[in-house]
């Protein structure tokens, strides 16, 4: 049967409870993250939505990295909601606007399948340093370790000696084998080579860290290109799966990563990382609207524990400050 990701390691009430925690700060505490949507219609209750009021709420969108584009398709959502009516509570304000951006990331929500077919499945882990995506790798070869898959890591971002370290140590600490090479070695001759053991060890899942640097555009993306096209010499269907790893406090700055990435490789995957570090969460809702890619998941911590697949609901209602909805009403 297929290996489904929504079966983890975590609890998914805790992970989307500490996530809310870590979005609605308050705006004036000096550890501030806050999303600010938290009260962005309380003050609409007994009143009507006029233009003043729309205005106000545009700007609490665009605090929260939202971008123009989704905070006008937003708004526009929250008009047809509201409607001529006076709002009768803040649940009520805040469930209208929780289910206005619940209905922008629902067909976003897409959960990471592994088929029983191709073996070994690969996935390529792309992202800028500093975005957290050795992390990352190692939370998710954990969790499809769990899965009771057999898991090797690919150590292919050989520019960054600290990153090659850092996956060994995912490695170790996970009971999977990691493949390196030296520093500096072609990032397409380690997927190879991982390829060739994953396949000759019966490896279910090959998890290749790729893809660190931005300061050559151009040359970044031929590289990637070219590690995509080593993998399709040994199997026509690679990369089974292209996953970007975005750091949510870049903002906007996240959206721009996604889309060249995408342009270059064609993206298949989304993993938004550090929502507990000044991400205000809004840029998946910007990215939602502008790249038809799903989101895998969502990290809000170091721990593997602080990863959770992504549930539209759930982070519309943590993004807001609200309860989520219950399922027969979405």
């Amino acid at each position: 049967m297929p290996s489904d990701s929504t079966s983890g390691t975590t609890s998914r009430p805790g992970f989307f409870a500490r996530l809310k925690d870590r979005l609605n700060i308050g705006k004036d505490s000096a550890k501030s993250t806050g999303s600010k949507l938290g009260g962005a219609l309380d003050w609409l209750v007994g009143r009507k939505l006029d233009e003043a009021m729309i205005d106000e709420l545009e700007t609490s969108l665009l605090a929260a990295d939202v971008g123009v584009d989704a905070a006008e398709d937003i708004i526009r959502r929250v008009r047809r909601k509201a409607g001529n009516r006076s709002v009768a509570s803040v649940d009520d304000a805040r469930a209208i606007l929780r289910e206005s951006i619940r209905e922008i990331l629902e067909p976003r929500a897409r959960p990471l399948v592994i088929p029983d077919t191709p073996r070994p499945f690969l996935i390529l882990m792309v992202g800028v340093n500093g975005s957290g995506k050795t992390t990352t790798i190692g939370k998710l070869a954990r969790r499809l370790r769990d899965q009771g898959l057999k898991v090797m890591l690919a150590a292919g971002d050989t520019y960054r000696a600290a990153a090659i370290e850092q996956l060994q140590v995912w490695g170790e600490r996970n009971n999977v084998p990691v493949i390196t090479q030296q520093a500096g070695a072609d990032p397409a001759a380690v997927i190879y080579d991982a390829f060739e053991a994953a396949r000759a060890r019966g490896i279910d899942v090959l998890l290749a860290d790729i893809a660190g640097r931005l300061q050559n555009k151009a040359h970044l993306m031929q590289e990637l290109q070219k590690v995509v096209r080593i993998a399709r010499r040994l199997d026509p269907t690679a990369p089974h799966e292209v996953m970007i790893v975005l750091d949510a406090s870049l903002g906007q700055n996240a959206v721009s990563q996604a889309l060249q990435f995408h342009a270059a490789i064609g993206l298949t995957g989304i993993t938004m990382t550090k929502l507990d570090a000044g991400g205000k969460g809004g840029v998946l809702i910007a990215l939602a609207e502008q790249l038809d890619v799903p989101v895998r998941f969502i990290g809000i911590g170091e721990q593997a524990a602080d990863m959770d697949v992504f549930d539209a609901g759930e982070f519309a209602a943590a993004l807001v400050g609200s309860a989520a909805a219950p399922p027969d009403s979405r």
